[in-house]
């Protein structure tokens, strides 16, 4: 296979809310560009992307899935995110390394809450995205009402680029406002062909609306535009596209499309979309990087000539060896070449590269910068790792992880799937950082963490389907956090003989409460500041790791800062040892003393229920000592949003439609850490 130009590579996702659209949209993508020959239906359990037995049954994306296709001259390598809260780190990840995005929204549903979610990981990465409002033959299908929550809840500038022709079962294609034709995509062939007309007389007056609005939009980013604008001159489609790209690029418009996927309506002009706004591998800035030896910074343009340079964002046990997702920023990598780690300062050999095509791989010899690629033999490399060469050492930045948020206990049920149970979790941890797997001291039981109950029924599912493991498991428990309330300063000496060698070490500790959600904060008087770095290094650790065994109930602690005001090194009397067990028993002891308590996981939640049953549901949700911060009415139903305590909410879609004859639906997604109630402090013994 020819290597593409960078100028004709697209990167770019599909994000969204949960059954918004995204894996129907990407089967049709596969078919039009001709990578396929048959449409898979997520109803169905056919689809390319979702390909994984759980996605399959259960009709979600549970795994972000990359592939490669051509459209026209172009090189599209496309990643399908998952739209449920539980998987928001695969949406994480890809925004990581993308260059572009596709939004989808319902047009019945708008902007949803994990809508909200991915656009602002959107936003954190600066990723230049292109809008599709989806599902216009739907019932209830508002284009107007969509775009309007655009604007409003996520702060976006839609454009709208085409107009609807025909809404819910009317629907039968888009009026282009660019190019001013009617688009038609016949249904004998599934869409394939695409028939273009004159604009019908019913629509030409809004069309030329809809078009003069586009022209002010690509006004802002291009002045000769403007001036014509102004002046009243007619404007050549080439040149708003070329306007309209530059406000692209900036993030600071989004040309909006529109389509029902499913009914095979609108996906090659949301393609042709994608080629003409969304960014090359060579439109992007240059990436940062940092040289490990020296900290200094640098930029890296997206050049094969340049120094290898290289993201691990995902991380795969396939048949049990790890394949390894890359995203190359610079230089060149082939089969069989040398890589050093610099994040965790070790080198591995590249046994096969691929390109992916959801579970099918395409073996390649070599990719350049601009690349998203597989690739086998990475032993000991983790998501967000940075591979180069260890004669020019670079470093990126990593990745944000949430914090999960829910635990299972779980035990092997016979004795042979105890001996494979440690292997499996340590593979299902390298795949993803958001789960996480420790031994309860007392106990001794094997407890799971996860981002929500779905997140661990899945793992609990892959443990028995991939790796043949069968567990038990114990109810869902919620993971807390502890924080203190008043503010303690302690001096902790250590002084013993320890094998025949005397260990001292002392500290003086200022512990201070912090306002909510603003983390862990240590400080280094200057004194302790201007010691050597293995010292400091020594003291920072210690006081983290104490920080992560909490003070009373073994939850981590947050929003505090703690302060080094002293830590007199004696030479010849200070060890390691000494200075490590002052630290950690000085910390446990201003802690106790400084009033700790527990807070507990709230979730944003939002129910759509049918009106009848609002005063029903909103009853529950007072009983969960939910707060609820909103309603909006669309039509026959209305649309709650509340704050709720997540240990109310297990169990909470019975109840819902018990409460709503089956007919309420939900989304959570954790907000933050708040004070416990009195009850639960009695629980844990406060």
């Amino acid at each position: 296979m020819k290597a593409p130009e960078p100028n004709r590579i697209r990167n770019l996702g599909i994000i969204s809310h949960i059954d918004a659209g995204k894996t129907t949209v990407s089967e049709r993508i596969l078919f039009y560009t001709g990578e396929t020959h048959k449409l898979g239906e997520v109803h169905e359990g056919t689809t390319v992307m979702d390909w994984m037995p759980q996605e399959q049954e259960r009709g979600i994306t549970i795994t972000a899935t990359s592939t490669a296709c051509r459209w026209r001259d172009y090189w599209l390598n496309l990643i399908d995110t998952p739209g449920h809260i539980d998987f928001t780190i695969e949406v994480e990840r890809s925004l990581r390394v993308l260059d572009g995005a596709i939004a989808i929204f319902s047009a019945v549903e708008g902007v949803q809450p994990q809508s909200e979610s991915v656009w602002r990981q959107a936003n954190r990465y600066a990723v230049p995205r292109i809008c599709l409002i989806n599902k216009l033959d739907r019932v209830g299908a508002d284009v107007a009402a969509t775009l309007k929550q655009m604007e409003e809840r996520l702060g976006a500038r839609p454009v709208l680029m085409q107009l609807p022709w025909g809404l819910e079962g009317e629907f039968r294609g888009v009026i282009d406002l660019l190019d001013a034709q009617a688009l038609s995509f016949v249904e004998s062939d599934q869409g394939a062909t695409v028939e273009s007309s004159e604009v019908p007389e019913e629509l030409r007056e809004a069309a030329a609306r809809g078009r003069e609005a586009l022209v002010e939009a690509a006004a802002d980013f291009d002045d000769a535009v403007m001036d014509d604008f102004i002046e009243g001159r007619p404007v050549t489609s080439e040149r708003l596209r070329a306007a309209l790209r530059r406000g692209t690029l900036a993030c600071r418009l989004q040309p909006t499309f529109l389509g029902a996927a499913l009914r095979n309506k609108g996906i090659q002009p949301l393609l042709d979309g994608v080629v003409a706004y969304l960014p090359s591998p060579l439109d992007t800035p240059p990436i940062k990087a940092l040289d490990p030896n020296s900290d200094a910074p640098l930029e890296l343009p997206n050049d094969p000539q340049g120094p290898l340079c290289a993201l691990a964002f995902k991380v795969l046990a396939d048949e049990g060896r790890k394949l390894t997702y890359l995203r190359l920023y610079s230089g060149r990598l082939a089969a069989g070449d040398m890589l050093f780690n610099s994040t965790r300062n070790g080198e591995d050999r590249l046994a096969r590269l691929f390109l992916m095509h959801a579970h099918k791989r395409e073996r390649i010899d070599e990719a350049r910068a601009g690349d998203i690629v597989a690739a086998t033999g990475l032993k000991d490399v983790l998501t967000g790792d940075t591979l180069c060469r260890r004669e020019q050492p670079l470093l990126l930045a990593g990745l944000t992880l949430p914090e999960p948020v829910v635990s299972v206990a779980v035990e092997a049920r016979a004795v042979e799937d105890r001996e494979k149970l440690g292997p499996a979790l340590e593979k299902l941890q390298w795949e993803d950082p958001t789960f996480r797997v420790r031994e309860d001291a007392e106990t001794g039981q094997t407890i799971l963490t996860g981002m929500g109950e779905l997140h661990l029924e899945v793992v609990v599912d892959r443990l028995n389907r991939d790796f043949g493991v069968q567990v038990k498991t114990g109810r869902p428990q919620v993971v807390y956090r502890e924080t203190l309330t008043r503010a303690h300063r302690h001096r902790e000496v250590f002084e013993r003989d320890i094998d025949g060698r005397r260990h001292q070490g002392e500290v003086l500790l200022r512990l201070e409460p912090q306002a909510r959600n603003t983390g862990l904060a240590i400080e280094l008087a200057p004194s302790v500041a201007e010691l050597p770095a293995e010292w400091r290094t020594l003291i920072e650790e210690s006081l983290r790791q104490a920080c992560r065994g909490g003070v009373r109930a073994g939850y981590p602690l947050i929003d505090l800062r703690v302060r080094v005001e002293e830590a007199p090194l004696i030479p010849g009397q200070t060890t390691d040892l000494g200075l490590r067990a002052a630290l950690q028993r000085g910390f446990a002891l201003a802690a106790r003393e400084a009033a700790p308590t527990l807070l507990e996981p709230v979730m944003a939640l939002e129910l759509t229920v049918p009106s009848d049953y609002t005063g029903k549901v909103l009853g529950t949700l007072q009983q969960k000592r939910g707060q609820v911060e909103g309603m909006q009415s669309r039509g026959a139903v209305d649309v709650i949003r509340a704050q709720v305590p997540l240990v109310e909410m297990f169990g909470y879609m019975t109840e819902l439609r018990s409460a709503t004859k089956g007919r309420g639906t939900y989304t959570l997604e954790f907000s933050h850490f708040d004070q416990a109630p009195p009850e639960t402090l009695r629980r844990f013994g406060w």
